[in-house]
């Protein structure tokens, strides 16, 4: 003999669907619970999604740009072994631009970290990843963000 387990849903999980037009007595006769007039009361009734009664809709007024980002290339990437061409001089995004690491329209710049650092250097202005950093220091190079 085999237990079997009997599993039950709790009372109120599982509602009764609604009967609509079954008579006056059943609370959903003649208007079938949608009001007396008007027009989400009729067949077919209601408005079309997005519709905002009449107003510019939300998908009408805003601007179509599709998937480009505006910000894209704002910050450029720096890596690590780039900075070797700047001995001994202060690195800012100007020396970046100048020095042709990051292109001309590059808003700000970030030191990643990826190849090897030979040389100390000093970075103004520029932000780096936490192990660009390491190896900055480790390289006694200075950051001033």
């Amino acid at each position: 003999m085999e237990d079997r387990i009997q599993l039950y849903s709790t009372p109120g999980a599982r509602k009764r669907r609604k009967r609509v037009g079954r008579g006056a007595g059943s609370t959903f006769g003649s208007t079938c619970g949608r009001g007396d007039k008007g027009q989400n009361s009729r067949s077919g009734g209601g408005v079309r999604i997005g519709f905002e009664g009449g107003q510019m809709p939300i998908k009408r007024r805003l601007p179509k740009r599709g998937f480009k980002s505006l910000t894209a290339g704002a910050c450029a990437e720096v890596r690590l072994w780039e900075l070797n061409k700047f001995r001994d001089q202060t690195i800012d995004l100007a020396a970046l631009k100048l020095g042709g690491v990051v292109s001309a329209n590059a808003m700000s710049a970030k030191v990643i970290l990826s190849g090897e650092l030979d040389t100390s250097v000093q970075l103004k202005g520029i932000k780096v990843s936490r192990g660009a950093r390491a190896a900055i220091e480790a390289a006694k190079g200075t950051i001033e963000e």
